[in-house]
């Protein structure tokens, strides 16, 4: 039998960690579906969804029986050897997406890593060092490497580390005409979330994806779409660029890839990939057979119409709701996002306390992210039960009404 672990608490955060982070002062210690406990037994509902990664919920039984079968067979071999969950796993991405190749990861900054590696080695290839130029967009979000915080259009993220990566540029999002002035032929990649998530759940435009595509083609340049936080169903569509239209070269994906167990990948082209030869990049755990087997299961229940469509039933559950509350507490001026990424956009009165919300909300038993300052986020499991949505929401509301009255 093991030893009683000792007891923990919130204050042992700021003895034992690193002070990167500021945590809530509860500790979710067990979930189930949309909701969660915590030490002392308060039930609270889950609309952060581990901020866009518990795809299908807490303890969900097919990714923990996944998860308990591969532990029981499998853990890790490298990639000296292969396994058979990534290969299961690649092929039924490929299956579903543009895609003819996978490069599978730990994480969505990874994910992105190797997008960019890719971008850059290819366009050496065939072109030579001089096209080596990325276009990002200001307040993108695309990870917190050096290079992908680079790229990353937040310089309050970036600065402060030394010399960043030369050779990247950010346009303002949305706006065509910035990205026609700033591409050339020395650009190798452009790179747009199709929906920016960390800087307020904004979507883009159809006219923009389709107009980056065609100058990204015009100029040898490829398009990369980081899809770590509207891919694996959050839009209702198995990835967002199947919601626009229009296909990139290369994507990124993670966090609802493995419904909270860490995996990332990069999707590609075969004539892309081979650019990537063996000894080129790599990773150790990347591919393990456990955050394989979990993201098996996690695309066999998310990649199906009753779950894709419920996702766009549940969004308008949810933006009828929230435009309802905004307007009777004047909370927020615009409830915008496709699928279940929705961003609430704070009123005059309101902008800069996102914080306050969140603070608010977890009094009532509600978790909700923020979005930068200005916008409060939800990002639920795909399969939040109708009735979790609605009392999730009451509590919302309850918060709203008490933060107005204060």
């Amino acid at each position: 039998m093991s030893a009683p672990q000792a007891p923990v608490q919130r204050a042992d955060f700021d003895q034992v960690m690193v002070p990167n982070y500021a945590p809530a002062a509860f500790i979710p210690v067990r979930g189930a579906g949309s909701r969660v406990w915590d030490q002392s037994g308060r039930e609270l509902i889950d609309f952060a969804g581990g901020i866009a990664v518990n795809v299908l919920g807490h303890a969900h039984p097919a990714l923990v029986g996944a998860l308990t079968e591969q532990a029981n067979k499998l853990w890790h071999v490298s990639n000296v050897f292969t396994n058979e969950p990534a290969l299961r796993l690649a092929h039924k991405l490929v299956d579903a997406t543009f895609a003819e190749r996978a490069f599978f990861c730990n994480s969505g900054a990874e994910a992105n890593e190797a997008a960019f590696k890719l971008a850059r080695r290819v366009a050496h290839d065939r072109f030579g060092p001089e096209k080596h130029e990325i276009i990002a967009t200001v307040n993108s979000f695309h990870g917190r490497t050096l290079f992908t915080v680079s790229v990353g259009g937040q310089p309050k993220y970036s600065d402060g580390f030394g010399p960043k990566i030369t050779g990247i540029s950010h346009v303002p999002y949305n706006d065509l005409e910035a990205l026609k002035a700033q591409i050339s032929d020395k650009t190798c990649a452009v790179v747009i979330e199709p929906i920016q998530g960390e800087s307020g759940v904004v979507p883009a435009d159809l006219v923009y994806l389709k107009g980056a595509r065609e100058l990204c083609d015009k100029h040898n340049a490829l398009l990369i779409f980081d899809e770590v936080q509207t891919g694996v169903g959050r839009t209702g569509e198995l990835f967002a660029y199947m919601h626009y239209g229009v296909t990139p070269d290369i994507l990124s994906s993670a966090k609802s890839l493995g419904g909270g167990f860490p995996i990332g990948a990069m999707l590609t082209t075969e004539d892309l990939a081979k650019h990537l030869a063996v000894g080129t990049h790599g990773t150790t755990y990347g591919g393990n057979p456990l955050a394989c087997a979990v993201a098996n299961a996690v695309l066999d229940v998310v990649n199906t119409p009753e779950v894709l469509a419920g996702v766009k039933a549940k969004h308008a559950r949810f933006k009828a709701r929230l435009e309802q509350i905004g307007q009777q507490y004047g909370l927020f001026t615009q409830v915008r996002g496709v699928g279940l990424l929705i961003g609430c956009v704070l009123s005059e009165a309101w902008k800069g306390k996102a914080k306050d919300v969140f603070n608010a909300a977890e009094k009532e038993g509600l978790m909700v992210l923020q979005a930068g300052p200005d916008v409060v986020r939800f990002a639920p499991s795909l399969v939040v039960e109708d009735a979790d949505i609605d009392e999730g929401l009451d509590r919302f509301e309850r918060a709203a009404a008490k933060l107005t009255q204060a």
